[in-house]
């Protein structure tokens, strides 16, 4: 499996695991949205976590290299709806962050409501001015609705991959804690936020997001 639900409590914890990377692959968008069908059904706060070291490395690069032109689009439109089920999840979202967040990991990290990494040689950041790549519509609006406005242009267009804690102020992250703490503060997170999962969260975070995502969802329908 690529990916795992575990629901106690109200809280479902939905752990990436590809053995590897974490790469975001096609195989991965499934089992991820999966996992949150069964997250919507039975729990009322969302924890989104890696495995030991990476939270995601991002794209498949090797699939995006090797496939025909509509694969990849497939691909890409199917991170960006993933990054816009978090941005947009009715239930409130807590990611833990477990390692590396690159590139379509760190827009994964966008969508999240309170984002808390492990302290540690990580990065964490959009490389894709390294390697040549524009920038899909999510790849800049949600870093536009959610980064400092002053690191803006260092973080996307220089491309600068940050450890977690230099990540805070950027606003990639809300919090950093050792690794062994991560998962414990991330649950005590969610249950705090558990007593406000409600429909005005749901409300008030739609409209604080309206921007991102009137300009993001029409690029994901075409």
């Amino acid at each position: 499996m690529t990916a795992t639900v575990k629901i106690e409590n109200g809280i479902a914890l939905v752990t990436m695991d590809d053995g590897k990377a974490n790469a975001i692959s096609l195989t991965m968008l499934e089992a991820v949205n999966a996992c949150l069908d069964q997250a919507e059904k039975d729990a009322e706060v969302l924890v989104l976590t890696g495995r030991p070291d990476r939270f995601s490395a991002g794209f498949d690069l090797k699939f995006m290299a090797s496939s025909q032109p509509e694969d990849v689009r497939r691909l890409v439109n199917g991170g960006g709806k993933l990054a816009m089920r978090l941005f947009t999840s009715k239930m409130p979202v807590v990611i833990a962050s477990t390692g590396h967040a690159i590139a379509m990991g760190a827009f994964l990290l966008l969508g999240g409501d309170t984002r808390i990494s492990a302290r540690g040689a990580y990065k964490v950041g959009a490389n894709e001015t390294i390697n040549g790549m524009t920038l899909p519509s999510f790849g800049t609006e949600l870093p536009r609705a959610r980064l400092n406005p002053m690191y803006l242009t260092e973080a996307l267009v220089q491309a600068r991959l940050y450890t977690p804690d230099e990540a805070v102020p950027v606003g990639w992250l809300d919090k950093v804690v050792e690794p062994g703490e991560l998962i414990d503060t991330a649950m005590a997170t969610a249950t705090a936020l558990k007593a406000i999962a409600n429909g005005a969260y749901y409300r008030n975070k739609l409209l604080a997001r309206k921007p991102a995502i009137d300009a993001i969802t029409p690029t994901l329908e075409a």
